[in-house]
């Protein structure tokens, strides 16, 4: 096998040119076996293979730095720097990330996972590169669906005044997860097809070059210029306008054109983006023929492509998914919008339903606060869907447009706390202790499937800003037999006793009803609260506990500071209540890749290590 010459990186400037076709399909079947039994991004990596191989040809690692937007088709880049053996514990604890990780190899230039950073990254190491002195090369790859965001374009805008060489990679396939949306997406659909104008373009220059002693000066005269020669002969005038050099379209399979443009690209000495045609999922035909289905996922049957069965229970997404659409039968003010997003966030079916009544704003979060700001100062009704870790992204707009007008938007906080074997990037842990502090703003999280709908149904109706959080996967089906009505800011009791009260976030249900029961089998009384609100906190309730209570034991999946748990803490206090208080969440720190329940244990939510706490707390408090 080709591949297995490749143990460090740059091992791959060993082979001859016919090797490389059967490099690339070797890492392909690599990759689709592998993936298939650990899950993870497949059709962004099929469809990057050449690419990749090429930009390994063309740079030096560790030297040269390769910065990839969003990190999830860095796969074949990992492989080309000798990390062939870690694919078996991909994204599983203690492995190998599936993004670039400047900790896991000095060939990852730089650590990504959310969209639209390449190109400002890249900026910052050429200013770096420029002012230190060195000479080492910079390229960012940025996808065609990460191009919709707006940071993109600031950094864009930057890269027109840089007077020394950096290489931006467009890696255009039409997709970014669902298909992209937009202006920048019928501006690349043109270029796509403008192959009339390259070879226009490529037949001048050869002709101008045969001129004997000037054609090369007429030739660099007109790249210069902005006269409207260069409008009929240069495709990305977009690119070019700003002036940052347009190179392509190429193909991206190809290689031996691939090599060529990057050297050409080299030898500019300004910004160049390299304009680069590639297919998603290419090479295994059920992620050619659906990629967003294999942009990330589980494993899966090669044979067939369809997934390895799992849990049969609705995951809160479709629940979600499945409510929202009946409510929007019944009130035709109610839309919703994505940030490309659909498949998702379970808007899919939305979308089929009410196609004039779903908006895809691209990979834009920011805009799609700020526009669903807008649909409801017109009198509609929006429900955002996004997830917890892209909500970030959105903070100024949620506060400055959505709650400071005090308007009536939906956010519907997906993905909210530990999402697992994506790591870093895409824990959704911040989102209660940043939503909380906006004023006019509402937190609700529901305990499980049938409190998801009612709190849904609650959030369409209210009148102001309001947030409802749930997490990736199964929605819980215990505590079925307590539903009731959901009041403005009350929480709910679930069991009543006394000495200790478990009081619980969302979906922490399970682990916080087990943390009851094995408090009552060690012989203490204990009471169980689902707060339901996050914002406003229940304080009638917390002084009404705190007649007959000790210990209050707080239990969410969300940073400890700023969250439930430090409210309750600082009411207690300021109200002087005679009650101690047991924060149970995540510390000040990320929390890497890995199985979900594994990394709850190792953040200290799990049964055992809260029950040691709060039967610790209760005995110091009673002295004994």
């Amino acid at each position: 096998m080709v591949l297995e010459k490749i143990r460090k990186e740059n091992d791959i400037k060993k082979l001859d040119e016919g090797q490389l076709k059967e490099l690339a399909e070797e890492i392909r079947q690599f990759l689709i076996e592998k993936i298939s039994r650990t899950g993870g991004h497949l059709a962004s990596n099929l469809g990057v293979v050449e690419l990749t191989i090429a930009l390994h040809l063309t740079l030096n690692f560790p030297e040269d730095k390769l910065i990839w937007d969003v990190g999830h088709q860095s796969y074949t880049h990992k492989l080309l720097t000798g990390r062939k053996d870690g694919f078996d514990d991909l994204r599983k604890y203690g492995g190998m990330s599936g993004f670039p990780k400047r900790k896991e190899s000095a060939c990852d230039a730089f650590d990504t996972g959310h969209s639209s950073t390449s190109i400002s990254a890249g900026l910052g190491y050429v200013a770096a590169r420029e002012l230190l002195g060195e000479t080492y090369n910079v390229v960012s790859v940025i996808g065609d669906g990460s191009l919709t965001g707006g940071m993109a374009y600031e950094a864009l805008n930057n890269a027109s005044r840089l007077k020394s060489n950096f290489i931006i990679v467009l890696n255009d396939n039409n997709m970014s997860i669902s298909e992209n949306v937009g202006g920048m997406s019928k501006y690349l659909n043109g270029l796509r097809t403008a192959q009339a104008y390259t070879g226009l373009k490529k037949g001048v220059e050869d002709t101008l070059k045969r001129i004997p002693g000037t054609g090369d000066r007429i030739v660099n005269q007109i790249r210069k210029t902005k006269s409207g020669i260069k409008q009929l002969l240069v495709p990305g005038m977009l690119f070019e306008d700003m002036d940052i050099t347009y190179l392509g379209p190429v193909d991206g399979h190809d290689i031996r054109k691939l090599l060529k443009v990057f050297q050409e690209a080299k030898r500019v000495d300004h910004a160049v983006l390299v304009h680069v045609i590639t297919e998603k999922g290419k090479g295994y035909a059920p992620a050619e023929e659906n990629p967003a289905r294999f942009h990330g996922l589980g494993p899966f049957d090669i044979e067939t492509g369809e997934p390895v069965k799992g849990s049969q229970t609705d995951s809160y997404t479709e629940v979600f998914s499945k409510v929202l659409t009946d409510i929007a039968k019944r009130d035709e003010k109610v839309v919703a919008i994505t940030a490309a997003m659909a498949d998702g966030t379970g808007l899919s079916a939305f979308a089929r339903r009410f196609p004039h009544r779903f908006f895809d704003v691209g990979i834009a979060e920011e805009h799609g606060m700020t526009f669903a700001a807008g649909l409801a100062a017109g009198g509609l009704k929006p429900v955002y869907a996004v997830y917890s870790s892209f909500l970030q992204r959105a903070y100024d707009q949620t506060l400055h447009d959505v709650c400071l007008q005090d308007l009536p938007v939906v956010i519907a906080v997906d993905r909210a706390g530990l999402v697992g074997n994506d790591g870093e990037t895409h824990q959704g842990m911040f989102d209660l202790s940043f939503l909380t502090t906006i004023p006019n703003m509402t937190v609700i999280s529901p305990k499980n499937r049938w409190e998801m709908a009612d709190m849904l149904r609650f959030a369409v109706d209210f009148k102001h800003p309001i947030a409802i959080r749930y997490p990736r996967g199964a929605a819980c089906e215990e505590m079925q037999q307590f539903r009731a009505p959901i009041e403005y800011g009350k929480s709910e009791v679930l069991y009543e006793e006394e000495d200790i009260a478990v009081i619980f976030v969302g979906h922490m249900t399970e682990l916080a009803d087990s943390v009851r029961r094995k408090l009552k089998q060690t012989g203490y009384s204990c009471s169980l609260i689902n707060a339901r609100f996050v914002k406003p906190l229940d304080t009638e309730m917390l002084e009404k506990l705190a007649e007959d209570h000790c210990l209050f034991v707080t239990v969410e999946e969300n940073v400890m500071t700023g969250g439930f748990g430090e409210q309750v803490m600082d009411y207690v206090s300021r109200a002087a209540l005679n009650v101690h208080v047991r924060n149970i969440g995540i510390s000040d720190e990320y929390v890497e890749h890995g199985n979900v329940e594994l990394l709850r244990k190792e953040v200290g939510l799990d049964c055992d290590t809260i029950v040691k706490q709060a039967v610790a707390d209760y005995l110091i408090i009673k002295g004994k």
